[in-house]
């Protein structure tokens, strides 16, 4: 019962350690909730790490062609010992990626990837007519943002 209308936090949060009609073990039993999800508290990222990801964050941003193996030279450069394994971990947790050549899927003859142009033959002839969005991405201190924005 608690399995399909609690989730696991919730499920969590029920179980007692004070209490002496019932072990800590047969409660998370009883609760399909792991022992180990008692004790556990999340590590955040050392200050190094964040540090290494807002330079890495900052030359991406002027540079996004580089990849993982031109950023572990530049940061080495720098006296930042990191390898290709760390970058790739950090990359991704700052939801980074390389700009780089990619199949070119509207290429004549591949009709599934073919895309209309809706507007072409379309006067437009006054304003809200036709719209777009723009995705924009921004870096803060702490971390990124996203702006949409609405033409």
């Amino acid at each position: 019962m608690f399995q399909e209308t609690w989730g696991i936090v919730e499920r969590a949060s029920l179980i007692s350690p004070r209490t002496k009609k019932l072990s800590v073990r047969r409660q998370c039993e009883l609760l399909s909730v792991n022992r180990s999800r008692l004790y556990y508290k999340p590590v955040g990222e050392k200050p190094e790490n964040i540090k290494i990801m807002e330079i890495m964050d900052k030359h991406l941003t002027d540079h996004p062609t580089e990849g993982v193996v031109s950023l572990a030279l530049f940061l080495i450069a720098r006296h930042h010992p990191v390898g290709p394994k760390r970058i790739r971990r950090l990359l991704k947790i700052i939801g980074r990626q390389t700009i780089y050549c990619r199949k070119k899927l509207t290429k004549q003859g591949v009709k599934e990837f073919i895309k209309p142009y809706l507007l072409r033959g379309l006067d437009i002839t006054h304003a809200n007519q036709v719209w777009c969005t723009d995705i924009t991405y921004v870096p803060m201190r702490n971390g990124f943002m996203y702006l949409r924005g609405n033409h």
